[in-house]
């Protein structure tokens, strides 16, 4: 019995710079990887490249300025409500620069006790004791203080209430989770919330707003020479500098396919290509929802469309072949995963699987792996997701 599974493999690669290769650049970093190591490329091998090198080697970056200029192209005056934006100086600081350079003034709506991933204000047992409904009481940010004094945030120790009215040009603050308190003070609108964005424009424009736009619309052409994205805008950008961002890559889908391509000629293998952002997972501590951006993978190779098709192993090893050990419950089992149904979905022996996107499952172990710090891996090589135990 072969006694290895999947492995994922961290794949170093030179510093990506604007205009670099990028296919070629992952291709031979790849080949480099087999030579040190002796191994090969696998049929149904998968290889994760992230966003952040996608982006930067097509320099897909935005200015303050610019950021600026493409808020007024959708609102071009006026007082903008910036309704439900995360609690991050990587994920929203440099952003909110641009919309309060781009609007005449600016009224920040925060969710509480937390944000939409997670970060939070406070803790939720905190609310208790002052008797506060986060349901339908509206605080300023002086009340805030007034009932909390100036927590900071458990991570990062950053006060994110004076970080965003100072970044936000003196912005006022408010702390309400109806997104209709914002109305009060505008009928300009930025939904700023990620994966409740649909929810909030719609509830908003079905209270009277004027204009209602999410990040994802800020900057879907280029603007004054920008980067851009045309399906997420803004969304899933990243802090470059003290004046730019890094914007979420786009035309990945081409980008897929060219080094699939690529890896195919040079090595006669078939593989999946995919591009990863961050993992769909929840920290235990913090309590932090890990996906703030719009989507893990914004492209992948076929192979990788659809949900996982396994049994639970450990569920038929116990209700089905109870009565077996040793090699004779191990090939009983093999056996019995080699004919399984083509869909599963529903059956028992596939109860306590996880039916997520074979592409978030894949692009979450790949943002483990390669880790969001200094490892140095932008690539990640997976060997084996595909198999299982009756494969020898």
């Amino acid at each position: 019995m072969r006694t290895y599974g999947t492995q994922a493999i961290g794949i170093r690669t030179p510093i990506i710079r604007e205009g670099d290769d990028l296919p070629n650049v992952v291709t031979d970093a790849l080949l480099a990887y087999c030579d040190e190591t002796g191994s090969g490329l696998c049929d149904r091998d998968v290889i994760g490249v992230t966003e952040a090198v996608v982006a930067r080697a097509q320099g897909n970056y935005a200015t303050v300025d610019q950021i600026a200029a493409g808020l007024r192209e959708l609102i071009p005056s006026g007082p903008v409500g910036v309704v439900f934006p995360i609690m991050s100086r990587n994920r929203f600081s440099m952003v909110l620069k641009g919309l309060a350079a781009g609007a005449d003034s600016l009224i920040i709506q925060l969710s509480y006790p937390a944000d939409e991933v997670g970060n939070r204000l406070i803790e939720p047992e905190q609310l208790y004791d002052t008797k506060i409904n986060p349901y339908t009481d509206v605080l300023t940010d002086q009340d805030f203080y007034a009932r909390f004094g100036k927590p900071k945030h458990m991570f990062t120790g950053i006060d994110y209430l004076e970080l965003y009215r100072l970044l936000g040009n003196n912005a006022k603050i408010i702390l309400a989770n109806d997104p209709g308190e914002i109305l009060k003070y505008t009928k300009n609108v930025i939904a700023a919330d990620i994966h409740t964005r649909a929810q909030t424009k719609r509830r908003l424009l079905q209270l009277g707003a004027d204009k209602v736009i999410g990040l994802d619309e800020i900057l879907t052409k280029s603007v004054n020479g920008s980067g851009y994205n045309r399906q997420y805008g803004v969304l899933g950008h990243n802090k470059a500098d003290e004046t730019r961002v890094k914007l979420f890559p786009h035309s990945c889908e081409e980008f897929v396919e060219k080094t699939q391509a690529l890896i195919r000629e040079k090595t006669g293998v078939h593989v999946e290509v995919l591009v990863y952002g961050d993992g769909a997972f929840k920290d235990p501590v913090g309590g932090i929802w890990e996906l703030a951006d719009p989507v893990v993978s914004p492209a992948f190779t076929k192979g990788l469309d659809g949900l996982p098709n396994e049994i639970k192993l450990k569920y038929i090893a116990d209700t089905e072949f109870g009565d077996k050990t040793g090699e004779e419950a191990r090939q009983a089992v093999a056996e019995r995963i080699r004919k399984k149904n083509r869909q599963l979905m529903g059956k028992d022996e596939s109860l306590g699987t996880t039916p997520r996107r074979l592409s978030d499952l894949v692009g979450t172990l790949c943002d483990l792996a390669s880790g969001s710090g200094d490892k140095g891996t932008p690539v990640v090589l997976i060997k084996g997701y595909f198999d299982n135990y009756g494969d020898e």
